[in-house]
């Protein structure tokens, strides 16, 4: 085969959720959600090298992530037993999105993993086909094959392309991780807001992270952080946290306002994009 070393270099961006609404619990004990899903310019770094022989390598391990619990390697391996490829590939993993932060890092590694390989490996798989595999890797990796801001409905992989304004954001992350699952299996979670369709949500109608005031509850760190953005402007909470986000008129005004953050907190500026920079 010709080219058998051959090398990719991709970028797996961040997103928030601009807002997050359950609307109810699924009888499979998912819950029913409405959010929308905006990317950021911060972004990991995967390289891929296909190699000949059948074996698959994460040469950037995370620090307290086994290679079977990495999304990156699982998507691989979960791309390579359904196609039955024989190849292999050696994968780098640069670190630049906050672990257990509620921005995605995870799952975007996964489906850019899924994206790289199967141009890599000469797979030629429509996204189509790559959604379903995304979907058992996790509900979010689904809008990181999709590729452009969305309206998200269902468990979040019923996706609608809008596009929505793009300002700078302070994305701020208190050194807490919250667990996701906990949050949602919680007694204390708002499970019936009202549905709303993309087109509300662009005409304005209000909306709000169903997560925010329970996670502030839970996590008092992230209501402080919380209460100290939010006196630049209307901050909000991404996903079930613990990031948080706070749209700015400038670049300049997210750069000031990065370097007052509180020591023990960390955080960057970012430029929201409506579509992915893969």
């Amino acid at each position: 085969m010709a080219n058998q070393h051959r090398q990719l270099t991709r970028r797996a961006p961040a997103k928030i959720n601009l807002f997050l609404h359950i609307i109810g619990r699924r009888p499979d004990g998912y819950h029913n959600l409405q959010t929308v899903f905006q990317f950021l310019d911060r972004c990991d770094i995967l390289h891929f090298t296909r190699k000949p022989e059948n074996d698959i390598t994460l040469s950037s391990a995370l620090p307290g992530v086994a290679d079977s619990d990495n999304l990156i390697m699982k998507a691989a391996k979960l791309l390579k037993t359904s196609t039955n490829c024989p190849l292999g590939a050696d994968i780098r993993l640069e670190k630049n999105i906050p672990m257990g932060s509620g921005l995605g890092g995870g799952s975007s590694d996964a489906a850019t993993t899924l994206l790289a390989l199967n141009e890599l490996w000469d797979l030629q798989l429509p996204t189509a086909a790559l959604m379903p595999l995304g979907r058992k890797l996790g509900a979010d990796v689904g809008i990181f094959l999709y590729q452009k801001t969305a309206f998200a409905e269902g468990i979040g992989d019923e996706l609608t392309a809008i596009d929505t304004p793009m300002p700078w954001y302070v994305i701020l992350v208190p050194s807490v991780h919250v667990s996701t699952p906990a949050m949602y299996a919680h007694p204390s979670l708002k499970r019936d807001t009202a549905p709303i369709t993309a087109a509300d949500y662009l005409k304005g109608v209000p909306c709000h992270n169903d997560f925010s005031p329970l996670v502030c509850q839970e996590y008092p760190l992230i209501k402080e952080a919380l209460s100290w953005l939010s006196q630049f402007g209307p901050a909000r909470l991404t996903g079930s946290g613990a990031g948080l986000f706070l749209p700015c008129k400038s670049e300049a005004q997210a750069i000031d306002i990065v370097g007052q953050i509180p020591t023990g907190m960390i955080g960057f500026a970012a430029k929201g994009q409506n579509q992915a920079p893969f």
